[in-house]
């Protein structure tokens, strides 16, 4: 499997597995959902489905499990490691793809202190979990995994700090500002 060819959600099953050790599908899903899922997501039915590719390809070995529900477990293989091991190695930047639902309304048009309370309350409680989460069990996170969870703290006093702004903006402007719809 040319390295071209493979996704970021590729590189997200390699990854998993080769935190794991070994790892259904379920697994890799189960593990993505728990840690990376805040900063990357993907749709279950990618995982299935960039596993197969993976082993088709010749990056992940399986083995069935002979008890229980007869699953199959994935293993990197050495080519699996390489390309793991060169992806984690290249410094290429990509733009981030910020998907925020608000910021999109925003755009189209929605009324800020319709979207304001909301946004500024759900990036509230996501920087209290995340926050919690340092504190509770950052000692127990390698250096990346606790570079992330700061990317992810510093990303939501980013955004508490913006919805703070456009209700602060809006509140200033009053209702003046409903002729740009």
């Amino acid at each position: 499997m040319a390295d071209a060819r493979l996704t970021t959600a590729s590189f997200l099953v390699l990854g998993i597995i080769d935190k794991l050790g070994e790892a259904s599908a379920y697994d890799v899903k189960v593990e993505a959902a728990r840690t990376v899922a805040p900063f990357w997501s993907v749709p279950h039915a990618q995982v299935y489905a960039q596993c197969d590719r993976l082993l088709k390809g010749g990056l992940l070995s399986q083995v069935r499990q002979e008890s229980g529900r007869n699953r199959r477990v994935l293993t990197l293989t050495d080519q699996g490691r390489a390309a793991l091991q060169g992806w984690l190695d290249d410094p290429a930047f990509v733009p981030v793809e910020a998907r925020e639902r608000g910021i999109l309304k925003l755009w189209f048009g929605g009324r800020p202190q319709l979207l304001g309370p909301v946004q500024l309350d759900e990036h509230r409680r996501t920087l209290d979990d995340y926050e919690e989460l340092a504190s509770s069990v950052g000692e127990l996170l390698t250096r990346g995994q606790r570079d992330a969870l700061e990317f992810g703290i510093r990303y939501e006093r980013m955004m508490v700090d913006f919805w703070q702004w456009v209700q602060r903006r809006d509140e200033e402007r009053g209702d003046e500002d409903t002729t740009d719809r």
